[in-house]
């Protein structure tokens, strides 16, 4: 009886933590320096924790180094709930959109902005210390794309 209780308990508290909202805290695993190679160069993320939000911004680099910031994103919460704000500077990629926290299960934390163009999601997911999978989705055209990017922790 005590042992099915324990249990019981158990499965309760695990239930329990699982449906929380995500605190700052909850992101921390996004912290630090990512990088992806591509065909022509790679793409380097960074993200700093301060009191109440994470910042990160997005740098492609060529293959001579050189680099160029393509966006800057500000993980804060707006109203009660997480939002990714990213700033765009790339053509055609200009401007600041908001995407909120729709999901965050496994830890996968999906950002939604059903109104934008394109992407319409912005996703996370947590794979380990030393690896991150970011990817965005959504329609254009009609027509489902998504664009994944495997991130290594820079050294």
């Amino acid at each position: 009886m005590k042992k099915s209780l324990s249990i019981a308990i158990l499965i309760i508290a695990s239930l329990y933590a699982s449906a929380q909202k995500p605190t700052l805290k909850t992101f921390d695993f996004i912290i630090g320096k990512w990088e992806m190679k591509t065909k022509t160069g790679k793409i380097v993320e960074r993200w700093q924790k301060h009191r109440d939000s994470l910042t990160g911004t997005s740098h492609r680099f060529n293959a001579k180094g050189d680099s160029v910031l393509t966006e800057s994103v500000v993980l804060k919460k707006i109203k009660g709930d997480w939002h990714y704000c990213v700033t765009g500077y790339e053509k055609g990629n200009e401007g600041r959109t908001d995407f909120k926290l729709a999901t965050s299960a496994n830890n996968t934390f999906t950002f939604e902005n059903k109104q934008h163009d394109f992407p319409q999601q912005i996703v996370y997911q947590n794979k380990g210390k030393d690896n991150l999978l970011a990817w965005i989705e959504g329609e254009i055209g009609g027509k489902k794309r998504k664009m994944e990017f495997p991130y290594q922790r820079a050294k």
